[in-house]
């Protein structure tokens, strides 16, 4: 059956009668007829009954005709979405939960506006920033590198064929509520820590200390949970006092003033940048993208 012989079984369906839908449909009502005989004939049922009152539609020829309308309104969809119209040009970014990345993105789609465009930004675990990059659902991915992880990293990039950029080089700082009991302090070291939770954000199934998204990923911790998201981190940090491991590099505008970052006394060196596919040439929107982030340099405490 034909997407016009659904169409024309709605038609006499809406219409209540065979006459009705001819009329409409600006064919012969014998040509209708063979249509409804050879569609019941290839679905292996009847759809409607006539009688002198017009036609009567069957309990099966009700879902058949319910089914029909979606598929006609699927069609319909996927017609105003391609055919006839230029299809917008697509841009997406993944990155490990920083909120700077995210503001990036924010300014970036201010610049370039959303008429021609449709963006993604996913905020995600480690391995599905190199995933997503690799596969080309993201032209562009937003992670660190260390002296700890950066052999391992960098041996993952380029067996899958993706280069990674440096943007900027950061000390490492406690994040936490602006109420935590260290937070008058001027350095903290891990010992004054070890009585408040450390917070880490879950990386599923790969949860290789290489993948973890806050430095110090193999100290022993006394207390430690992971999270998911940002928001819940944040909650947590107020409700439980926590704290996690950063770039020191804040984003009132997206996280409120009501955390703050503070010198790790055992800092070691986080390397933020990107990963893209080898060779492959940045688009325009992902350059205005990354000269966005590269702004951040400037933040760096």
């Amino acid at each position: 059956m034909t997407l016009q012989q659904l169409n024309q079984i709605i038609t006499i369906a809406d219409s209540g009668s065979m006459n009705e839908a001819a009329k409409k449909l600006f064919v012969s009502q014998p040509n209708l007829s063979a249509v409804v005989r050879d569609v019941e004939e290839e679905a292996g049922l009847t759809i409607f009954i006539r009688s002198n009152r017009g036609i009567v539609i069957t309990p099966e020829g009700e879902e058949f005709i319910g089914y029909a309308r979606q598929v006609i309104e699927q069609y319909r969809l996927l017609e105003n979405r391609y055919v006839g119209q230029e299809a917008k040009k697509k841009f997406s970014v993944s990155m490990q939960h920083y909120s700077f990345a995210v503001k990036a993105f924010v300014e970036m789609v201010k610049q370039v506006g959303m008429e021609d465009y449709e963006f993604a930004a996913h905020e995600t675990k480690t391995e599905t920033v190199i995933d997503n990059v690799k596969n080309m659902k993201s032209e562009i991915g937003v992670l660190f590198l260390s002296d700890f992880n950066e052999a391992v990293m960098k041996k993952l990039f380029k067996e899958s064929g993706l280069f990674f950029e440096e943007l900027f080089t950061c000390d490492t700082f406690v994040y936490l509520w602006k109420n935590h009991p260290l937070a008058d302090k001027a350095v903290i070291s891990m010992k004054d820590l070890q009585e408040y939770p450390c917070l880490a954000f879950e990386q599923g199934k790969n949860n290789s200390f290489y993948f973890a998204e806050e430095m110090k990923s193999t100290y022993e911790y006394k207390k430690i949970i992971k999270a998911d998201d940002r928001a819940t981190m944040l909650n947590l940090m107020v409700g439980l006092n926590g704290y996690t491991l950063c770039s020191g590099i804040i984003c009132e505008e997206l996280n409120g003033s009501d955390y703050i970052a503070i010198p790790l006394e055992e800092s070691e060196k986080m390397h933020i940048g990107y990963i893209h596919i080898k060779g492959a040439k940045i688009s325009k929107i992902g350059e205005i993208y990354l000269e966005e982030l590269r702004k951040y340099k400037n933040n760096v405490l």
